[in-house]
């Protein structure tokens, strides 16, 4: 059994989800190649978890670079865990597989492994992103989730996606969800921003407790984000892994700072995703497996939350927002 299997997770359905994922979202600075040469030094690497989204507008990058290393035989299908995200433009049922449908063409692939819905506030339907009217506004829809939901039960019967989940979901709007009459599929994650440290919000902790229960103690986080590399990230947030006290850990172990951040949530069981396009940082980041931080460690990197949360928040004024609940 290869590293990556053995450290897997089984997912309600049945399907196993590798624990480190590489990431693929990317500024629009970062060439597109480099983003294909990247995903091809992670499967090199050993990384066999791959995320990314319709959003991202790097799918056709991605699949050539997994179909290349497919055709020189380093991976085949089945050993590639592959995800991606139904954006808010493809939200209305009927549109939902057209997004998937366009995503697996790019990809030049039959199926996706994981398809989530990637937050949870609908846009006007249409070839832009982020479709805004003459005053610059972002134009909004009203969509039932949960006949979204059903929608994405559909692709999964198809055999399009082998697993369907969720992002950004609050517990009130995942309640919704799970409690769905008719419901076929429970949603198999909840794909939420977990930074380590410090955690993105105040109620993550919340969050985490409500998931954990129904969904195997599984959920994705974004690990590492970089002020400098995004710019959904506030550049008035402190620099994560310029942390004092994450810096000390990681001396401790004699390792970066990124490998205590993704150790740390490989350690309270969830799914990490580590994005870099460094290939140095990529091989590093995938070091994690052969080190094992302490009870004390984890509860001074518990003990660094500062309650802010890292992105901008571009959605606020839809009824959906999913931060301004309790949970």
């Amino acid at each position: 059994m290869n590293q990556m299997k053995a450290c897997s997770i089984k997912l309600n359905d049945g399907h196993l989800m590798p624990m480190l994922g590489f990431g693929t979202s990317a500024p629009s600075e970062v060439a597109k190649s480099n983003v294909e040469e990247a995903v091809k030094t992670a499967i090199d690497v050993g990384y066999r978890h791959i995320d990314s989204a319709y959003l991202y507008l790097n799918e056709e990058e991605i699949g050539r670079a997994i179909r290349k290393k497919m055709a020189d035989g380093m991976v085949k299908r089945e050993d590639i865990f592959y995800t991606s995200k139904v954006w808010g433009t493809f939200f209305r049922p009927e549109l939902v597989r057209t997004g998937l449908d366009m995503s697996l063409r790019k990809l030049g692939l039959s199926y996706v492994n994981l398809y989530l819905i990637h937050f949870p506030v609908a846009l006007k339907p249409g070839e832009e992103l982020f479709p805004k009217d003459k005053d610059g506004e972002i134009i909004f829809d009203t969509v039932d989730f949960c006949a979204t939901w059903e929608a994405m039960e559909k692709c999964k019967d198809l055999g399009l996606t082998k697993s369907i989940g969720v992002s950004n979901f609050s517990c009130r709007q995942l309640e919704m969800v799970l409690n769905k009459p008719g419901l076929k599929y429970k949603p198999v994650c909840n794909q939420v921003s977990l930074t380590s440290p410090p955690p993105p919000r105040p109620n993550v902790f919340s969050l985490l407790s409500f998931l954990f229960p129904h969904f195997n103690k599984v959920t994705s986080g974004l690990s590492l984000p970089s002020r400098e590399r995004s710019a959904l990230v506030n550049k008035n947030t402190p620099v994560l892994l310029k942390d004092p006290v994450l810096k000390a850990i990681a001396e401790k172990h004699r390792c970066t700072p990124a490998q205590v951040a993704l150790r740390f949530q490989l350690q309270r069981g969830v799914v990490a995703l580590a994005k870099s396009f460094n290939e140095k940082r990529i091989r590093e980041n995938f070091q994690v497996f052969d080190f094992q931080l302490t009870p004390e460690d984890m509860e001074t990197l518990d003990g660094l939350n500062k309650n802010i949360r890292y992105f901008t928040d571009i959605f606020v004024k839809h009824p959906d927002y999913p931060f301004f609940d309790e949970n």
